[in-house]
């Protein structure tokens, strides 16, 4: 028997995604750490009181007037008023402002996430993910300058950034469609995705121990330079499939044709059930185009458009965002595509990028419960995902009064716990559903109630304990851990009910649940403008709360784990203007095909 490589090209390739993805997540919210210092704090107090002694407007922000109104609790006693003020910036940028800076960069994010995975399906989704890692390492780096030209040129900066960071997602479930092997597939994504809570636990604490010992611009520019590190290797060692990589091993590239070959069986084992459907139900000239995934059935059938050559799900089977357990418990997914050159070059295929438009039910999409119950679930979400996100470094300096390094470390102790959680709830719920005691509507409920109304009750809690750093660490710290729920909830439920608009369905939500990324920080700076006090936070908090328990009644209520009727869709051809295409066509294809094979390889 042959020996394997000693490192396989595929475990090259995870290891770089999830470091890609940590670069991506990481230089995101290096800006929420960072801007903590960048703000001069005490000229702020200083236009605060200014405004509350001219129009009175503020007058509460200091009412109990044992702090500067900037701060709502009292200093640690460990800790001089002095350290805080040498943590003071060189801008004084109001609070709307800071909500607009903190936002910017989601207005980008949310017009590229369509077009992303769809460029990189037509193209190379290894250079859609290069460039988009290069343009967040190139605008990081940018920022210093930006901000001292003005905030106006911060906004544009982060917005380009978000413009660049939006592809990445979709580009790389692109790629891992041709680079996971099946056998390997919930280990594989698991090391993958996990780059994006990894990136956040690292940049946190790093971004403020950099902005601490170095100064804030030291934030950008090391963490740019750093980055820069990976694009090279990115270059090098990252092909956009197997059968492109000139170093695989032949062992290794084995394993991928002999899954190649498995897939290839059922297709045609697909195509003869197809076949056989059309002479009961199927009249002529038109192509049923059947679900991919029919649960806990191992015979079950698989979409295949083999007219047009064999390939994976592509764009259509993107459910990427960060619910990097979306392939843990609770479905299957498609095979690997046919690793042949030859043969996608004959069929027209280059790196399995293209597929066939499939018609989308506009009408039973926009009437169906359980769609609808996703997008809701996905927007609540992510509006309390980005108040921890983004918002939290404000609070724990601005109320709290924690230092620069402690507010870094601290805020990212609840994405720690978040990772941890992931991994054992899913492998829990994958158990348990293997058992058979739970159903997939049950996985799915369960893991989005847990990721509301544990949070939810959270940040209560932290509206009531005050100026108690320790409890509402500890609750923020409980709370972010159990948003990680959501992995095995609602994020993973597109293919649950419409496998073959998986993609599609998660392209319309997760546009959706980005608009929260920049009305978020707006709504904060609107409320905490000049009057950063307890009393205005427990309106963001208590607001956040209701959010959060809004998606747990919504989706509890419409949401269900089983595939919709109109996943099932007729495609009618025009007759005489079209070559007809039925399902006996695409039997006899498939036959002709794997004729074609044998006498390729006798």
């Amino acid at each position: 028997m042959a020996k394997g490589p000693l490192i396989p090209a595929r475990y090259t390739f995870t290891a770089l995604v999830s470091i890609g993805l940590a670069i991506i997540y990481g230089l995101k919210v290096n800006l929420s750490v960072a801007i903590v210092v960048m703000i001069n704090s005490t000229e702020l107090a200083s236009m605060a009181l200014s405004e509350a002694s001219h129009g009175g407007h503020h007058g509460n922000a200091n009412e109990n007037g044992t702090a500067p109104p900037e701060f709502a609790c009292a200093a640690p006693v460990s800790h001089s008023n002095a350290t805080d003020t040498i943590q003071d910036g060189p801008f004084a940028w109001p609070e709307p402002v800071q909500g607009l800076v903190l936002s910017s960069y989601f207005w980008g994010y949310l017009l590229t996430q369509i077009p992303g995975g769809m460029i990189a399906e037509k193209y190379s989704a290894k250079w859609v993910i290069w460039a988009s890692v290069l343009v967040n390492v190139v605008f990081t780096i940018l920022t210093p300058l930006a901000a001292n030209i003005s905030y106006i040129a911060v906004l544009v900066v982060r917005f380009i950034e978000g413009l660049g960071a939006g592809v990445s997602l979709p580009a790389i479930h692109v790629m891992l469609t041709k680079w996971v092997l099946p056998q390997e597939r919930n280990l594989m994504s698991s090391l993958a995705y996990a780059g994006m809570a990894l990136g956040t636990v690292i940049s946190l604490p790093f971004s403020g121990i950099l902005a601490a010992a170095l100064g804030w611009e030291a934030v950008f520019y090391v963490q740019g330079g750093l980055s820069m590190i990976w694009c090279v290797l990115w270059l090098i060692f990252v092909f956009d499939s197997p059968e492109d990589h000139p170093r695989i091993h032949p062992v290794e590239l084995e394993l991928f044709e002999t899954s190649m070959h498995h897939d290839d069986h059922e297709s045609h084992e697909a195509s003869k059930e197809a076949a056989q459907l059309e002479d009961h139900n199927i009249t002529e000239g038109s192509v049923v185009v059947m679900t991919p995934v029919i649960p806990d059935k191992p015979n079950a059938q698989k979409r295949r458009n083999s007219h047009q050559g064999h390939h994976w799900h592509g764009f259509h089977g993107w459910h990427g965002f960060h619910g990097w357990h979306g392939w843990h418990a609770g479905h299957k997914h498609h095979e690997h595509p046919k690793l042949h050159k030859e043969h996608l070059k004959k069929k027209g295929h280059h790196g399995g990028h293209g597929h066939p438009d499939l018609p989308i039910p506009w009408k039973a999409l926009a009437t169906s419960g359980p769609f609808w119950a996703i997008l809701v679930a996905h927007s609540c979400s992510n509006f309390g995902w980005y108040m921890l996100l983004v918002e939290l470094p404000t609070y724990m300096k601005a109320i709290l009064r924690f230092n620069i390094s402690q507010n870094a470390g601290l805020s990212a102790i609840p994405y720690v716990c978040l990772w941890v959680f992931s991994i054992i709830w899913s492998n829990r719920l994958d158990w348990a559903k293997s058992k058979g005691w739970i159903t997939t509507t049950t996985v799915r409920k369960l893991s989005t109630a847990i990721a509301s109304l544990f949070p939810a009750a959270c940040f209560v809690g932290v509206s009531l304990v005050g100026c108690d750093r320790q409890a509402a660490v500890a609750l923020m710290t409980v709370g972010t851990m159990f948003v990680a729920g959501m992995y095995c909830g609602f994020l993973t439920n597109h293919v649950d009910i419409a496998p073959n608009y998986a993609g599609t369905l998660m392209a319309f939500t997760n546009t959706a649940a980005t608009i929260p990324g920049f009305i978020v920080p707006a709504f904060v700076g609107h409320l905490t403008h000049g009057n950063q006090t307890l009393g205005q936070w427990q309106i963001i908090f208590f607001t956040t709360a209701a959010v959060f328990v809004l998606e747990f009644v919504v989706y509890t209520v419409f949401a269900s784990g089983e595939e919709q009727p109109w996943n099932h869709v007729v495609v009618d051809q025009k007759p005489a203007l079209e070559k007809h295409i039925t399902a006996k066509e695409v039997h006899h294809e498939s036959e002709s095909e794997q004729l074609e094979g044998k006498a390729e390889n006798p």
